[in-house]
């Protein structure tokens, strides 16, 4: 069995398309082939179910996959841990965050880090609350910011760098633009714009508007906060949204106003793999996380 077998075998599974798979590496449809027809002969098992110019994996060749994907990703640690470990400033981090942190939380404490470590390279991955977590029980990226940080996930250990308050987002030109704080019952008959079910921050909505006997009615969804922001900014509606999202800018015609109740807040942190250990240069951003915010906190009190 060799490496370039499992290689192709792992793009022709997620792609489901031998063509696609073989465009994707670079390499002519019949070598591809070629190694999946010899990696099944060595086998003895069928990995794929042909359908026409598709395939799909038998019960026994998602198995595989399973523990291919793992192997792989054991071989790729071995390799970055000796660059890393010859020299941990000049390694490469894999790091996922959500919408909701891409403005401020993320960008600042990258721009922070590479101060002071300027040759560490990040691949950045933007995506949903629950696709990120998967991402990296998988090890597909080794860490992500997240917000709230989950603690009783069985593959990622969650820590914790801060905690932020939802705020209300208004067209400027609304009854309640001039109030100082309001409560969420207050707003029980506007349009809400939340994201769609399934993200991580329209259940915190959805769970505080249940505390005071009522549920959002729904008028938008958006899975972008800046779109978000921008059809609340166009008087199309309203918006609950962490604060650190308009940290620095408030979009144009819309007013912030303080939930005063129920408080509604959310923490803020960082995810990584429980059953693996940190590569050096992931390991050395994590601990410059810890402490970047825990002065930040500090100087915030």
């Amino acid at each position: 069995m060799e490496l370039r077998q499992i290689h192709y075998f792992i793009e022709v599974a997620k792609r489901e398309h031998v063509t696609e798979a073989a465009i994707h590496l670079h390499v002519a449809q019949s070598a591809v082939s070629r190694q999946i027809f010899n990696l099944e002969s060595e086998l003895g098992v069928d990995l794929f179910l042909r359908e026409g110019r598709n395939v799909k994996l038998t019960r026994i060749g998602k198995v595989f996959l399973e523990h291919v994907e793992q192997a792989v990703t054991v071989l790729d640690n071995a390799k970055r841990e000796i660059k890393e470990y010859l020299d941990p400033g000049q390694g490469t981090i894999r790091i996922g965050f959500p919408s909701s942190l891409a403005t401020y939380t993320m960008p600042t404490a990258i721009s922070a880090f590479r101060e002071r470590y300027p040759n560490v390279k990040f691949q950045l991955k933007q995506g949903a609350y629950y696709h990120l977590i998967d991402l990296v029980a998988k090890g597909e990226i080794d860490m992500a910011l997240l917000g709230p940080v989950p603690m009783k996930e069985k593959k990622v250990k969650g820590s914790i760098l801060f905690t932020e308050n939802l705020v209300a987002l208004l067209p400027s030109d609304h009854r309640m633009a001039h109030v100082k704080t309001l409560k969420l019952n207050q707003l029980q008959e506007e349009p809400f714009i939340l994201f769609p079910e399934g993200f991580i921050l329209r259940e915190i909505i959805v769970d505080a508007c249940k505390q005071l006997d009522f549920r959002p009615n729904v008028a938008f969804e958006g899975e972008d906060i800046d779109a978000i922001k921008g059809l609340v900014s166009a008087g199309l509606g309203i918006t609950i949204i962490p604060e650190i999202t308009i940290f620095d800018c408030l979009p144009r015609k819309t007013v912030m106003i303080p939930i005063a109740k129920p408080s509604v807040d959310r923490t803020v942190g960082v995810i990584i793999p429980r059953e693996r250990q940190l590569l050096p240069t992931q390991n050395l951003f994590y601990h410059f996380l810890m402490d970047f915010f825990a002065h930040l906190n500090h100087l915030n009190k």
